[in-house]
């Protein structure tokens, strides 16, 4: 079994909270990566290449560990959806997205710094959202002002009575980080995610 350390490479609050799930000891380190979309980049290349991006980011300050890069591309009609960052951007967001169904693709890698492998995964969600009026709209947003997500709405918290449905293999995903998938990965790594603490 690996006796590796585990960085998550993230300051999202969401994926460590995700992660301390899973009850294994981890650190978090700040990947200094661009994250700017490639002219043509399809959002799930965007997704896996930014988990990896991410994950290596860290490594040089982690030689001996095992990085978690996660990045999530939303996106529809042809359009990726970042986090909105303001009241302004998250009202548009959702008034285009009303009714519509919004691929959520999360891109996962977990990058051995030892030997400089990765193994990169994508899980994608699809979300329906129900038909939102402004008045809707609105009060969701005052309630629970989810600027920092991509998709304008938070589907572990309040953003749930947006949504009309969920399609995909992990709920996780959606929140930022497949559990399902990253459990995978760790066990393929020698990580015994059950083992005693």
């Amino acid at each position: 079994m690996s006796t590796a350390p585990l960085v998550l490479a993230s300051t999202s609050p969401f994926r460590r909270e995700l992660l301390a799930r899973l009850g294994l000891p981890f650190q978090v380190a700040a990947p200094d990566c661009d994250e700017t979309p490639r002219s043509g980049e399809a959002p799930e290349a965007l997704a896996l290449r930014l988990s990896e991006a991410k994950a290596r980011a860290v490594a040089e300050r982690f030689p001996d560990a095992l990085i978690i890069g996660s990045d999530q591309a939303a996106s529809c009609d042809g359009q990726i959806y970042g986090k909105p960052g303001s009241h302004a951007n998250a009202v548009a967001q959702l008034q285009a997205l009303s009714g519509k169904t919004v691929n959520f693709f999360t891109g996962l890698c977990l990058l051995d710094a030892r030997t400089g492998a990765a193994h990169v995964r994508g899980v994608p969600t699809r979300v329906t959202f129900r038909t939102l009026t402004d008045a809707r709209i609105e009060a969701y947003l005052r309630r629970e002002p989810a600027y920092d997500c991509a998709g304008s709405a938070k589907s572990e918290g309040l953003g749930i009575a947006l949504i009309a449905r969920l399609e995909g293999s992990d709920p996780n995903a959606l929140v930022g980080l497949p559990l399902i998938a990253l459990c995978d990965l760790l066990y393929a790594a020698g990580v015994n995610v059950l083992a005693d603490a």
